[in-house]
């Protein structure tokens, strides 16, 4: 396994996957479990660390950093924030801790042209160090960052980006310090109109075998990475992700029928890191595998 973003902090012990060298823009995350103990970092951290348990110990975690001392039960759903600039002295795990989800979030995710808003360049300072807490919306995104982690789709370097803004507009919301400078976040309901939804669909059926990330759609339609999102979905009715997920398989089965190629060829071509991550998600959605749709009469 490719050695993950947090191995200073961490250690290679207890790594179970990795976004190191998926080629993720604006976020990396590692799934790690932690054996009760202590941990301690000396150094500042310089990306916003968000911490989800996604599978519940009941082992009590307490951290402190900047003063503040917090001591948190750790259930499932339970968050954990660490910003930037932090010198986070300790980490003590009362029990072993068998899946916590760590998301590494840099400066740039929180300027204006990520977030859409004229956003103070302070946001992202005022982010608070925050007690052990339960955040509905954080979960869920976690939760879609890890089975994108351990079960690799097509479109997940685009899954991995859409996401890094929704966490970040969430944060700005939810978990900065009060402003008199700081706008609020406001998400359009309008969809894109037509001609740029023609450019945007058109760019994607062009590149379904190339490399398409939220930041060139978006700037296809000349909308911020934010709205574009939220823009899309309300046009197409799904997301940026979704959406090419969708057109990528249907290419996917066009390239088995015509025959010429080999499965990991296709693989490759659609921007899977390997044969078996193909053959996963291609099964998970028909209930064949790629050499089984390959060879059936009805192909």
């Amino acid at each position: 396994m490719t050695l993950g973003y947090g191995v200073e902090k961490y250690g290679p012990t207890g790594l179970l996957a990795s976004s190191a060298g998926r080629g993720w823009l604006g976020l990396a995350a590692e799934f790690r479990s932690h054996s009760g103990g202590v941990i301690a970092w000396k150094n500042i951290q310089p990306d916003t660390e968000i911490c989800v348990d996604v599978r519940g110990s009941g082992s009590v975690i307490t951290r402190r950093g900047g003063g503040i001392v917090d001591r948190t039960v750790a259930e499932r759903g339970t968050i954990w924030l660490s910003p930037p600039g932090l010198r986070e002295d300790i980490v003590d795990i009362s029990d072993a801790v068998p899946g916590i989800l760590h998301i590494y979030l840099p400066p740039n995710r929180f300027s204006p042209d990520s977030l859409g808003i004229d956003v103070d360049e302070s946001v992202i300072a005022s982010l608070r160090y925050e007690n052990g807490f339960q955040d509905p919306l954080l979960a869920e995104i976690a939760y879609a960052i890890l089975s994108e982690l351990e079960a690799q789709t097509s479109a997940g370097r685009l899954l991995a980006e859409a996401l890094a803004c929704s966490l970040a507009a969430r944060l700005v919301q939810s978990h900065v310090n009060p402003s008199p400078r700081q706008l609020p976040i406001r998400v359009t309901r309008q969809g894109l109109d037509r001609r740029r939804l023609a450019r945007v669909l058109d760019y994607i059926e062009a590149n379904l075998e190339g490399d398409l990330t939220v930041e060139r759609l978006a700037s296809i339609a000349c909308l911020s990475r934010f709205h574009f999102a939220r823009a899309f979905k309300a046009a197409i009715g799904q997301s940026p992700h979704r959406y090419i997920s969708g057109k990528r398989l249907a290419r996917a089965k066009t390239l088995l029928v015509r025959g010429d190629q080999s499965l990991v060829d296709i693989a490759l071509a659609l921007n899977f890191s390997c044969q078996a991550n193909f053959t996963r998600a291609f099964r998970q959605v028909t209930g064949q595998t790629p050499g089984q749709y390959r060879r059936s009469p009805s192909a």
